[in-house]
């Protein structure tokens, strides 16, 4: 739990260091869907068995632009899923707490093309039935090369990213800029 504690301490203190330094330039509030994530495809469930591919996950993100192609910014995902079947059945919630940049590659007046990655961490917070429930920790990643952006007015742009880790395979959502 300490080096929980420390990349919460660090995640924080790049968020305020951009915050700081991004005064003037516009801020990126993004909420999005993806599907199959990386605690689907890898055991982010501390071994159990008969664990069901989740519903997806919902993601929560500030970005900080911090030069005209770069920005930079925590984000929150959540996604649940359950294990066994009948008195058995168990809940598992998992929270992905990242540090996320982007960097775009090409723009025109109404598409941007980019890619993006983001690190941190997975909480899994197991909760067996008839037993206390108890958190694991994973490394959290997000990888997508390709992420493409429409704006369609006023602040608002409709986005879809294709790659791979705690925020979806698939990834598609709505930005708003402040």
């Amino acid at each position: 739990m300490k080096a929980f504690s420390r990349f919460l301490i660090v995640l924080g203190t790049v968020v305020l260091a951009a915050t700081s330094v991004n005064a003037q330039k516009p801020i990126d509030l993004r909420l999005s869907y993806g599907g199959y994530t990386q605690m689907d495809a890898t055991d982010c469930h501390d071994n159990w068995s008969d664990v069901n591919n989740a519903w997806g996950a919902l993601n929560a993100e500030v970005s900080f632009n911090l030069t005209n192609k770069f920005s930079l910014g925590p984000s929150y995902t959540f996604s649940s899923t359950t294990a066994g079947d009948g008195a058995h059945k168990s809940n598992i919630a998992y929270h992905a707490i990242m540090l996320n940049g982007r960097y775009k590659y090409w723009k025109n007046s109404i598409v941007t093309l980019y890619g993006h990655l983001g690190l941190g961490v997975v909480v899994s917070h197991m909760q067996p039935r008839h037993e206390d429930a108890y958190n694991c920790t994973y490394f959290g990643v997000q990888v997508a090369p390709l992420g493409a952006e429409v704006g369609i007015g006023s602040g608002f742009s409709l986005y879809g990213e294709l790659g791979f880790g705690a925020q979806g395979l698939l990834q598609v959502g709505f930005k708003y800029t402040i």
